[in-house]
């Protein structure tokens, strides 16, 4: 199932005031890019960022999730942005920079 450019559309709208956000349609979904590297994605409509030393320290609560069959696991933060939860936007600035340190 491809995710909405709904969903891509609130998660960008969410995320404006952090610099260095960019994102690309792939294959149905969308990769989201935090200063040139890709950071996280929008899968079958979940918020989904990349599983490194330093997003899970900062997410230690949050369950993996496949983002595709085949494809690693990754971790959800669709609970900390949808549903009435949008004031995340510091946590997630916090994660996408450790996720950048931790690949770059």
């Amino acid at each position: 199932m491809a995710s909405k450019k709904e969903t891509l559309d609130f998660v960008i709208g969410l995320l404006s005031s952090v610099e260095g956000i960019s994102s690309r349609k792939m294959m149905g979904e969308y990769l989201i890019y935090y200063l040139g590297i890709v950071v996280a994605g929008i899968y079958d409509d979940r918020f989904l960022v990349k599983k490194t030393k330093g997003s899970i320290s900062l997410l230690p609560d949050v369950t993996e999730e496949i983002p595709y069959a085949g494809a690693k696991p990754m971790l959800s933060m669709s609970d900390l942005i949808f549903d009435g939860h949008s004031d995340n936007v510091e946590l997630i600035k916090r994660v996408f920079n450790a996720i950048y340190m931790d690949i770059k």
